[in-house]
Formats: structure tokens, sequence, C-alpha cells
């Protein structure tokens, strides 16, 4: 029986050398990857030389398309997978050779390349300099004072901005999906001027097909690293695509950490000068600093969310309302991936991380809330 095993493995390896040395190669790519992350000179040399041009040009490729092509190519090769499988069950239940060693091989190869892809064009931007250096932030260590007035400073501006934008009958944020995807040319031009290695060309974002896969996934929007193409959750409430977009936007301008995307987000939606991206900037970062003021003294946390006018808090509770709805095994698993995900990067904080936006929000806004 061993000797019938060897020689099957034997013949296997002999027939699909060209399959085995394309795995090691892929094997290979990761591990220069994993060595390479912890020189901070070559991540930011690949960043700026090889990774972020090969995504823009990419990314000015798929731009034409008024569909998401991340979804389009995924959608395409889950369907090819597939089609392989069944054939090969086919095959089996015919008493022909099914070939499954070699169908898990080609799916194997693929996944390691995919991921070394990845790894190449997004992972190495988790090693490179941070926005937060860039920017000579510190995120310093803050009190529960400082969170406070940032807090009720953050609530009077969404106060002032939430009846600059277009309401429904019942009180909720009514600007139209379609028409915050295509206002988006002018998103970042304040922040850019205030910080000019954000520069970069415009890419337009595209609405997913999939958004309801999404939600139940638990997830607003992604970058695709391959394409540099971001999509967007159009079925959630509109009142946060503003800042989810801004968000992505950064992380296509080669801001990688999720604290850092959701403080360019909101700085960036909150500067470029149109009435929705402002109110949906501001009410996020409300909400990230309410949420943590919370932790600290849930007191005097809610106390202070009663100051919202009538309208935010409506679309609060609508948000609210909507993800309640997709609470479940599915965006426990989403989550559970995507933080295993982002600590495969060394982001021990997982999706705990789009939260800790607050230290830098803190570290930038306390001055304004103080009146310096």
């Amino acid at each position: 029986m061993q000797k019938k095993v060897s020689a099957a493995v034997r013949a296997f390896g002999c027939a699909h050398k060209a399959g085995l040395a394309l795995l090691g190669g892929g094997v290979a790519a990761l591990g220069v990857f994993w060595a390479a992350r912890r020189s901070a000179a070559a991540m930011q040399w690949w960043v700026e030389y090889v990774s972020m041009p090969v995504k823009r040009f990419v990314s000015a490729l798929v731009e034409p398309l008024p569909f998401s092509f991340c979804e389009l190519a995924a959608t395409a090769a889950i369907l090819i997978c597939l089609v392989r499988l069944v054939q090969r069950i086919v095959r089996a239940m015919h008493r022909k050779q099914a070939g499954f060693a070699a169908w898990v091989l080609h799916v194997g190869t693929a996944a390691v390349w995919i991921y070394a892809g990845v790894c190449a064009l997004w992972g190495t931007q988790y090693y490179a300099p941070s926005f937060a250096a860039q920017a000579n932030m510190q995120a310093p260590a803050l009190s529960v004072e400082q969170l406070a007035a940032t807090t009720v400073w953050f609530g009077e501006q969404v106060n002032a901005a939430a009846d600059t934008v277009p309401r429904d009958e019942t009180g909720l944020f009514a600007v139209g999906k379609e028409k915050i995807l295509l206002n988006t040319g002018h998103v970042y031009d304040g922040i850019v001027a205030e910080y000019p290695f954000l520069a970069g060309p415009h890419r337009s974002p595209k609405p997913a097909f999939y958004s309801k896969l999404m939600s139940a996934a638990g997830f607003t929007g992604y970058l695709c690293p391959l394409f540099g193409e971001s999509t967007l959750n159009v079925d959630c409430p509109a009142v946060f695509l503003p800042a989810t977009i801004a968000h992505e936007f950064s992380h296509q301008r080669g801001v990688a950490a999720e604290q850092e995307a959701n403080f360019v987000a909101i700085r960036a939606s909150t500067t470029c000068g149109d009435a929705a991206y402002e109110y949906s900037g501001w009410l996020m970062g409300y909400l990230y600093l309410s949420n943590a003021w919370y932790s600290a003294d849930p007191q005097a946390a809610s106390e202070n969310y009663r100051t919202l006018c009538d309208a935010a808090r409506t679309d609060l509770a609508d948000n609210n309302a909507y993800w309640a709805k997709w609470e479940g095994p599915v965006k426990e698993a989403g989550s559970t991936v995507y933080t295993g995900f982002l600590r495969g990067y060394d982001q021990t904080l997982g999706m705990k991380s789009y939260g800790a936006c607050v230290d830098l929000l803190v570290e930038y806004y306390y001055p304004m809330a103080q009146g310096e």
C-alpha cells in the first residue's frame, strides 16, 4: 500500500511539475515579504516606487467601468473554481479519473499568488511610514476631560451641520446615494492642502452589487488591494456613505492603518466644502468619540448624547436599527476573518482599530474645542 501511495505521489509530481514550481514560487514570494517587512526603508522604497505606481496604473484601467471590477473578477474566479470542481465530481461518478488533487493544487496555487499580490500591493503599506509619522502626530495618551471636551465640540459641529442637508418627511438624511457617489472629485481638496503627501489621482467609488452580502458581513466598503478600486455598500443608510468614501480614498492614497484612515476621512469630509460630506464626517467623528467617552463615563456621555439635535439622533437611530438586523454568525465570521487579516500585518487591535482614531481626533481637535 505504501509503495502504491509513493508511486502515485511521484507520478503526480512528474505530471504537475509546472504547477508545483508555481506554488513554490508563490510561497517564496511570501517569504520575501515576511523577511523584508522588518525594514522600514525597504518598505518605503517599495511603496513609493512599485506598489503605489502599479495600483494607480491598474486603477486607471478599471476607472471607466461603472461597476466594481473587483467584484466581477472575484465572481468569475469563484465560478471557474466551482465549475472545475463539478467537472471532476462528474468524472468521478462516471468512474473516470477525477483529478481532485490537481484541482486542489491549482486552487491552492492561485490562492497563494493572490495573497502574495495582496501582501505586495497592500501589506507593505502597513510597514512604510504611517500617516501619523508623516503628519508629525503622536497620538499621545488622552485624559477623560480632553475626550469629553472634544466630544462636546464635535456634537456642536454635528448640530450646526445637520440643518444644511436635505431631509425626508421623517427627518432622515435624504441625499441620494448616486449623487454622493458621483460628487467625489473635490473630497480631498481641503486635506491635500494641509497634507500634500495625500495627493493622488482621483478614482471614482463603485457601488457594490453584493451590498447586502457586505451588510451581512458587517462591511460598509473596501479597497481592492490588487486593483486600487473602492467598492461601497449602497444598501446601508446613506448618512455615513460620504465619510466611508473618504475613508476608502485614504487607502487609495497610501494610508493603511484603519484608525488613521478614519481620522483622514473625517478631516477630509469636514474640509471639502460639501454639506453632505461635512455632516457625515462630523457625525462619524462624534460617534467614535462618544463611544469612547461612554466607556469611560457612561452617564456623562449619555447626557451629552441628549444634546444632539433631533435630526442627528434620528439618523443615528436609523443607522443602528439597520445594522441590528444583520447581527448574527455571518457578521461575527466577517469580523473574525478581517481581524485575522489585520493582525497578520501586526495590526494588533484588529477591527477595534477603527475606533482607535479617537486619540488622533483628540490630539488634533482638542485645541479647537478649547478655542485655541
